[in-house]
């Protein structure tokens, strides 16, 4: 398999009172053109791991890594030209929540034209018409309306579609999805996935799904990644992800809810101290 990013040795620091702290430790792995989960408790470090990779960390955080490569680009040496070329139009990435996303004083249809202005060279007729059509590839069903609409005219899990397809509508290779269904129905949901599943297969995209549902990721995903406290505890296929060795992977699988024959009291996830080591 074609490695579109490999990543080897990725740290995330803060400055805090009591000295630098590392927020992500060590993460590595490799990325072909497939989908790709990374599960974890909140805190974890999931979401930094993917705006690291975009070159996204907030200052005064640092990020820096052995090797940080993109289709053959060195990323750690990427000036701010380089970053702008590839951000948006072959790396984007899905936020978690699209209203501090979406901006609040522009169109929904302008800010998707924009992107596509930025990027490419099409026509405005040709933008607009890119623009309607992901939007209803994202099951909007008045596409039109929505293209009009200012973000707070909309619910939030009609941002969440608008912000999709804002990231969708250049086609690009990498995309890294940060709980991009989480505010979706389950309809929704599976309709938003079954576009991804299409990028994936159809034009060879690799897909980073940053989730907390473990259930959706070890049957939509190839592989997953688990993090605890900032490092990589395990990776397996996600068809074996019931299959889990390391204690903290089966305590978060324990964990999820069962309909019919549900333990009582509830299972706790124990943790020791040496995972974080």
């Amino acid at each position: 398999m074609t490695e579109l990013l490999t990543v080897d040795d990725l740290r995330v620091t803060y400055p805090t009172r009591q000295g630098p702290s590392e927020v992500v430790r060590g993460v590595s792995f490799a990325l072909g053109r497939e989908r790709l989960g990374i599960v974890g408790e909140s805190g974890s470090g999931k979401s930094q791991t993917g705006r690291a990779i975009l070159g996204l960390t907030p200052p005064p955080g640092v990020a820096t890594s052995k090797r940080l490569e993109f289709d053959g680009i060195d990323l750690r040496a990427a000036s701010p030209a380089t970053w702008r070329k590839l951000r948006g139009a072959r790396m984007t990435m899905v936020m978690q929540d699209p209203k501090f996303s979406l901006n609040p004083v522009m169109q929904i249809g302008r800010q998707l034209m924009e992107v596509l202005k930025f990027h490419g060279g099409e026509s405005r007729a040709d933008r607009r018409a890119r623009a309607l059509a992901m939007l209803e590839a994202v099951q909007i069903r008045d596409p039109e309306r929505v293209f009009r609409a200012y973000p707070h005219e909309l619910s939030g899990g009609m941002g969440q579609r608008a912000m999709i397809a804002m990231m969708l509508v250049t086609e690009p290779d990498l995309l890294i999805a940060d709980e991009p269904t989480s505010a979706l129905d389950v309809t929704v949901q599976i309709e938003v996935l079954r576009i991804l599943d299409k990028l994936v297969a159809e034009r060879g995209m690799g897909l980073i799904l940053i989730s907390h549902d473990l259930r959706l990721v070890s049957s939509f995903c190839d592989r997953v990644l688990v993090m605890y406290a900032g490092r990589v505890v395990e990776e397996l296929r996600a068809a074996d992800l019931h299959k889990a060795q390391h204690p903290y992977t089966q305590g978060l699988m324990n964990c999820l809810p069962k309909i019919e024959g549900g333990a009582r009291p509830l299972p706790t996830l124990r943790r020791d101290a040496s995972w974080a080591l």
